[in-house]
């Protein structure tokens, strides 16, 4: 019995040596990168490592005179979150619908609306440029939520029906027999019981939409539409070259909300991404 007990507590110390490990090696870079935007350009520059570098605050206070972030971070948020919405909207009666019609057909439209996001976006950058202009959307955030929103519509529409998949059809048959519609087991029984699967779904179009360039860059000819990617591109070239610091100062700033939102959900998140496998 004392070996037994000793095996599984030297188990439970090799996993939390793992963990601890597998957690340094993400958290490390992350601060690392966070410590750039309080050191001075001219540290970084250099080709000699500095082992005890000097801080500063030039990166911040350069942001604070020069550059709207907080626009841009505002900016990001709405298109972002904008586009998560429309998206959620509309992929879950599409899901539900995919999932349990029976159709002729339903398995090729379900491919083909996955086979959408396949497409290389520079295809119909120019279309949808002068689509926006005609309009009159464009370089506006209203219109980084609706391109954001259809460029993610088919992989959420897509990871949300393999879910619906999951659940079993008694629970829809038992619903209908006590004479609840199709709006009422969809709302009642369908989307609570992939809460998770819809979550997951709505976190990956966030971060696909937050990492979009080609598009925002098209469509936000002005600064008053830039979001955080674009701000980005800003501090990439100049008289002065590329100014590292600030860099890494606003890909923080622009990674730390999906930070914060997966911290927030990592328990539906968690959830989500072990519910099942996907079905084709």
């Amino acid at each position: 019995m004392a070996s037994v007990r000793k095996s599984g507590g030297d188990n439970l110390l090799v996993r939390y040596i793992i963990l601890v490990s597998w957690a340094l090696v993400c958290v490390v870079p992350i601060l690392w990168f966070l410590t750039i935007g309080f050191r001075p350009r001219t540290e970084i520059i250099v080709p000699e490592p500095i082992y005890w570098p000097t801080w500063s605050l030039d990166a911040w206070r350069l942001l604070a005179s020069d550059w709207p972030i907080a626009l841009y971070l505002r900016n990001s948020i709405l298109a972002v979150a904008g586009s998560v919405v429309i998206d959620l909207v509309l992929a879950i009666p599409a899901a539900f619908a995919l999932a349990r019609y029976e159709f002729k057909g339903r398995e090729d439209i379900g491919f083909y609306i996955l086979s959408t996001r396949m497409m290389a976006p520079a295809i119909v950058a120019v279309p949808i440029f002068f689509l926006f202009k005609n309009i009159g959307l464009l370089d506006s955030v209203w219109a980084l939520m609706l391109i954001y929103a259809a460029i993610n519509l088919s992989l959420v529409t897509w990871i949300i029906r393999s879910y619906m998949l999951d659940i079993p059809k008694e629970l829809e048959d038992a619903a209908r027999t006590d004479g609840a519609g199709d709006l009422t087991i969809l709302w009642e029984i369908m989307i609570p019981a992939c809460l998770p699967g819809i979550i997951t779904a709505a976190v990956i179009a966030a971060i696909f939409a937050i990492n979009e360039f080609l598009f925002t860059l098209l469509i936000a000819s002005t600064s008053k539409a830039y979001t955080m990617s674009v701000a980005l591109a800003n501090f990439t070239g100049g008289s002065d070259g590329v100014i590292y610091n600030a860099i890494a100062l606003v890909s923080f700033i622009a990674f730390a909300p999906i930070l914060i939102l997966v911290i927030l959900i990592q328990k539906h998140l968690s959830r989500g991404l072990t519910m099942g496998a996907v079905k084709g």
